[in-house]
């Protein structure tokens, strides 16, 4: 069985738990980035019934502090192996390096226990980002935030996918009306920042197959967009109820099977 479960989506930090299990063993648990502080994440595992002793490996998507947050301390702390692409840990290291580093890049998958993550490139304005294909070998779940425009790249390695966590960060009309100084209107729409409605929701339709069960929308800006929007577009992507269209903020969400 593979589930999933959104600790945390959002500009003050992000982190997902994946959980691939069969009928023999323990499960196999990933943490997909840790941008909490240690007690936060704690008080989260809580709330799934899990402790950190609980996480039997660490991937990071990209340098971003409300990516990594308190990676290295974990890893390091705790001995837990931690998974990242050659420039995130160049990006986010530094002289530290006590954390239990792997090493990995697009099309090159790992097998973590019961979970096979399959990490692919997206533009983004960070060292060497990645995203993540994760299955149990019946069931596979996509990951993809973090991203400026969605390539023909992320949709081939994202096809066929059972789940999709999914970035829907802004709203065009409403960053262009925003406080936000004009420095970082241009990042966050930009080709190497983050996926509006409308991009998010096109993806979601070149996505869209017979097996697709389960969407999450994720990363909204809490400023430049509104949860009703982001509904909306993927309601029309899927050809569902708004409220049927399930969306991770800060708080994250319960279990969900894929």
């Amino acid at each position: 069985m593979l589930r999933f479960r959104s600790l945390a989506s959002g500009s003050s930090g992000n982190a997902t738990l994946v959980e691939a299990s069969s009928g023999a063993g323990a499960p196999t648990r990933v943490l997909i980035d840790c941008g909490l502080g240690v007690r936060q994440l704690a008080q989260r595992l809580a709330q799934a019934g899990l402790g950190v002793e609980d996480i039997d490996a660490l991937f990071i998507t990209h340098e971003h502090g409300d990516h990594v947050g308190c990676a290295l301390t974990l890893s390091a702390r705790h001995r837990i192996p931690l998974w990242t692409s050659q420039g995130t840990w160049q990006a986010a290291a530094g002289a530290r390096h006590e954390a239990c580093i792997n090493v990995t890049a697009d099309g090159q998958s790992v097998t973590i226990g019961a979970l096979q993550i399959s990490p692919f490139t997206v533009p983004h304005d960070a060292r060497e980002p990645l995203q993540l294909r994760c299955t149990d070998g019946a069931r596979t779940l996509g990951i993809l935030t973090d991203l400026g425009h969605v390539t023909p790249h992320a949709l081939a390695c994202l096809a066929g996918c059972h789940a999709l966590l999914l970035e829907s960060n802004h709203d065009p009309e409403m960053l262009a009306q925003s406080s936000y100084p004009d420095f970082l209107k241009r990042r966050v729409g930009g080709a190497l920042g983050h996926l509006s409605n409308a991009q998010a929701s096109a993806a979601l339709s070149a996505l869209r197959h017979a097996q697709l069960s389960t969407v999450v929308a994720a990363h909204l800006s809490e400023r430049n967009n509104r949860i009703p929007l982001v509904q909306d577009g993927f309601a029309q992507a899927l050809g569902c109820a708004a409220a049927d269209v399930q969306v991770s903020t800060r708080a994250g969400l319960g279990w969900l099977t894929v």
